[in-house]
């Protein structure tokens, strides 16, 4: 049995966000339950805060943010060493 890997993507609908969506969604496997959180409602925008997130777009694996996303875009070699797309 595989268990699954949460990703959570944090945005705000921005382009850069768009462009990280599609890249998750591009590297996630079927072990990858990938959510994308929209910011703008109070709900997410509470769960981010909790996370520690500070910009957008921001990835969380499993409830731990990805170290992809300081300030210059998801980078793919980080995403896969967080588990990203890894069954």
């Amino acid at each position: 049995m595989t268990t699954k890997r949460t990703v959570e993507v944090f945005g705000a609908g921005c382009p850069a966000c768009e462009e990280t969506v599609k890249l998750i969604k591009s590297l996630a496997c079927p072990s990858c339950e990938v959510s994308v959180l929209d910011l703008r409602d109070p709900a997410v925008a509470a769960r981010a805060k909790r996370l520690g997130v500070r910009a957008v777009p921001t990835v969380a694996v499993n409830g731990k943010l990805a170290d992809c996303c300081s300030g210059v875009g998801p980078a793919t070699g980080t995403l896969r060493a967080a588990g990203v797309g890894v069954a």
